[in-house]
């Protein structure tokens, strides 16, 4: 089966090649097919090759398709690479991503776009894929760019609505920092290793400079940085969310935002090599999770909560990365990939049942209309918050646990965390508490809950694995050395338990119904409500110093130059225009001028 690895990511790209030939010539339930059925084609295929891979031991197995570019007189392959990390990754996006496939078969019944929807879809799978089975940085920086693409045309989809085409707009440019910096550091690597292939590079012996190579890795920083949403580079994030929620959800479980966490696990070698780095992850996400968690207590809007909640549970990510804990932080990224899943497409249903309101204040009572569909909310909720027993408290737990030990700043970062879970479970319960229980600001007994059944079965395998996930023996030892398991203190493993439990209280406390209730409008809320400041931050040190430099060189001296062209052109055209006055005369001085003229130049010549 491991020979039919190339079908996995091609299942996806014909599907597009072929929704995108027939555009306007297939009923949407052939879409459906095409769209759903290769994503379901490439999942199964993707369970036999795993359960095969895994029987054999789970060396890693290497698939040349074809031989690509030759770089520096050496030949690039075009190949693929499968290893426990590339299959985690792999059964994640086609896993999770059938499930979001289906839903959005339901989701978007009757857009009159939806057959360029799925072209999107499977394209974006097919650019993710390649990115983590790429055996070279060539084909993993295409699959970069490639998710990059295709977010850009998905949150974008629906161009009519101004906001949207701002969010693409700004999801795209912001991004390209991150993937410039990357760039840059991919091509430091190639001058110094001579390769481009990921298993060269980490493996080879050739001894090269630590100051280039330390750059290189700050740089790759900066690309996992980007599309993983992580300060200074998050404000994207909580924007992207103006696309159709099956996009949002496949952005945040089983694509683009997994795709830093997955580059610095691949090149880990690379990284413990070089003083500071690693902490540096560490603490950029560490502070990325507290501030994602103090934006998530302001926002009104469902999926922005969501949003800035993904933006912390990566940050765990980037701190388990940190920590040492690779095999912690993949394990992390699986369980999130299940629960953050389920939270926004059950999201989707509520916002459908609300006829698309998804300010939570103007809900409410929903535990009463929508008893199944509030029920799946807080399993995935409560694998948020890391309940015990649920998916992400094993996760979570082995992240903080390898936090705790990891170095001298290890303490911190490990009371950060706890401070990240208390903050998780705050607005988790806000969340929950005014959606579910609070006074029902609506009236659903006219709404048309379209495709109920189809919108509620895709949602039963996400929901099993929210709750059982976090029981899947995962082993990284061929990719990240034999496992370690930190013995620390029995208050040192419950304390974000408890910490969770003392933001649940706080939640009860606060927003537990008694009353209606609204959003705060104080400046503290505004502040948190638009991102802690960044955007306005960014905006005062980019965006309005380039304004004005465009401004100041609006005439500057290339555009003089055009000018005097233009003015030479004219001019000479009206020389021309006062000798074709049309007087016969003229035109016959004209013609002995100029034999005169050759022939004189002739013997001037001669």
């Amino acid at each position: 089966m491991q020979d039919l690895l190339f079908l996995v990511p091609l299942l996806p790209l014909v599907s597009s090649i072929i929704l995108l030939l027939l555009a306007g010539r297939l009923s949407p339930m052939l879409v459906a097919v095409f769209g759903v059925g290769s994503m379901a084609l490439a999942a199964i295929l993707t369970l036999l090759i795993g359960i095969e891979f895994l029987g054999m031991g789970g060396d890693s197995f290497q698939q040349v398709l074809f031989n690509w570019l030759p770089i520096a007189g050496a030949p690039l392959n075009f190949g693929l690479h499968l290893d426990q990390l590339s299959l985690v990754m792999m059964g994640v996006i086609t896993g999770v991503g059938w499930m979001i496939h289906w839903y959005a078969a339901a989701y978007m019944f009757g857009d009159k776009d939806v057959q360029r929807f799925f072209v999107y879809m499977n394209l974006f799978v097919f650019a993710m894929l390649m990115l983590v089975l790429g055996d070279s940085l060539v084909l993993l920086y295409l699959g970069w760019e490639g998710v990059g693409l295709c977010s850009f045309l998905l949150i974008g989809f629906w161009q009519h609505k101004a906001d949207n085409v701002v969010a693409a707009k700004k999801a795209f440019i912001v991004t390209r920092v991150g993937d410039t910096a990357m760039m840059i550091g991919l091509l430091i690597l190639f001058s110094e290793f001579g390769s481009l292939h990921i298993t060269t590079i980490v493996d080879s012996t050739v001894q090269v400079s630590q100051s280039n190579l330390w750059l290189a890795c700050l740089l790759l920083v900066g690309g996992a940085v980007g599309k993983s949403a992580q300060l200074p580079l998050q404000t994207w994030l909580p924007d992207a969310m103006a696309g159709p929620t099956p996009v949002s959800a496949l952005i945040h479980a089983a694509t683009m935002v997994t795709a830093g966490v997955y580059l610095i696990a691949r090149m880990h070698p690379l990284f413990l090599q070089v003083e500071g780095i690693l902490n540096l992850v560490a603490w950029i996400g560490a502070l990325t999770l507290v501030l994602a968690g103090v934006a998530a207590l302001a926002q009104t809007d469902i999926k922005r909560i969501l949003a800035y909640s993904t933006m912390s549970q990566i940050g765990y990510m980037f701190l388990g990365l940190g920590a040492l804990a690779f095999d912690g932080a993949i394990f992390h990224l699986m369980t999130h990939a299940f629960f953050k899943a389920l939270l926004f497409l059950t999201a989707g249903s509520i916002i459908l049942k609300m006829h698309h309101q998804q300010d939570i204040f103007k809900m409410g009572g929903l535990f009463k209309s929508l008893p199944l569909t509030s029920t799946f909310l807080l399993i995935g909720l409560l694998a948020l918050v890391a309940f015990p027993g649920s998916s992400g408290f094993f996760s979570k737990e082995a992240i903080l646990a390898a936090t705790y030990e990891a170095h001298t700043a290890g303490p911190t970062l490990w009371w950060i965390g706890v401070l990240g879970a208390f903050l998780t479970s705050l607005y988790s319960f806000r969340l929950l508490f005014i959606v579910c229980f609070g006074p029902a600001n609506h009236d659903l007994k006219e709404a048309d809950y379209k495709a109920s059944s189809q919108l509620v079965v895709p949602l039963l395998p996400l929901v099993t694995l929210a709750v059982i996930g976090g029981f899947i023996s995962l082993d990284f030892s061929l990719v990240f050395g034999p496992a370690h398991h930190p013995h620390i203190p029995l208050w040192i493993e419950w304390m974000p338990v408890a910490a969770s439990l003392v933001g649940f209280i706080l939640a009860w406390a606060l927003y537990f119904p008694r009353k209606a209730m609204q959003a705060n409008d104080g400046v503290i809320s505004h502040f948190c409500r638009d991102g802690l400041g960044f955007d306005w931050l960014y905006e005062q040190i980019f965006t309005k110093p380039l304004q004005l430099f465009a401004r100041i060189n609006k005439s500057d001296v290339i555009d003089h130059f055009y000018h005097f062209v233009g003015w030479l052109n004219f001019s000479l055209n009206e020389v021309l225009v006062i000798s074709q006055n049309g007087k016969l005369r003229w035109y016959l001085f004209g013609t002995l001028a100029g034999c005169a003229l050759m022939l004189g130049g002739l013997l001037w010549w001669r």
